[in-house]
């Protein structure tokens, strides 16, 4: 699969514009200042393709790109951080209630920043994944911030904190550097050419 090969689809602000065609989706979450798009920009090795904000929360709608024709990659809106309206916060929720219940995600990628321990949201999100049987693998961005002391860890918190059964992978990021770009995108063939 060609990784440079992609286009923007649609930014769907309601389950209306969620694309008709179904292809594998792999769908990004995280808390708002996580790095989604850096990450996203990283594994397509593309420097601008998914905005990166100077302010947490530029994604508002559920943003689709195609991937080589094969499959999306799909970036949902951060959660907790952006300072938005309690309205505007009431329409994500609703849109992202909308997108898991319907049932579209064959791989979860859930963004954790590798400096801290998990939020509570971030322990919400992988709640989700674990109790609806969603495959996910957890991406711990933000490696090349940290101290060669405190790599294990701070991965262990984040494994405890986010109740990770041994089969679900970890994988240590840096959409700075490139680290981990590799065994992400392992992942991510491996669930499309199922």
């Amino acid at each position: 699969m060609n990784f440079q090969n992609v286009e923007f689809l649609i930014s769907a602000a309601s389950e209306g514009d969620f694309p008709t065609r179904r292809l594998p989706e792999i769908a990004f979450a995280g808390k708002s200042n996580v790095g989604k798009s850096s990450v996203i920009n990283r594994l397509l090795q593309r420097k601008n393709f998914a905005r990166v904000g100077d302010k947490p929360g530029k994604t508002v709608h559920v943003n689709y790109f195609l991937l080589d024709d094969t499959c999306y990659l799909v970036d949902l809106p951060g959660y907790g951080f952006a300072k938005v309206s309690q309205q505007e916060k009431a329409r994500w929720g609703k849109l992202m209630d909308a997108y898991f219940a319907a049932n579209r995600i064959n791989l979860g990628v859930l963004i954790v920043d590798y400096r801290h321990p998990p939020t509570n949201n971030d322990i919400t999100m992988a709640r989700w994944f674990l109790d609806s049987g969603c495959p996910f693998v957890v991406v711990a961005n933000k490696l090349d911030k940290l101290k060669k002391s405190e790599l294990e860890p701070n991965l262990r918190i984040i494994r405890e904190d986010l109740e990770l059964p041994e089969t679900c992978q970890v994988i240590p990021f840096s959409a700075e550097k490139g680290d981990g770009r590799d065994e992400l995108v392992r992942v991510i063939l491996s669930v499309v050419n199922r």
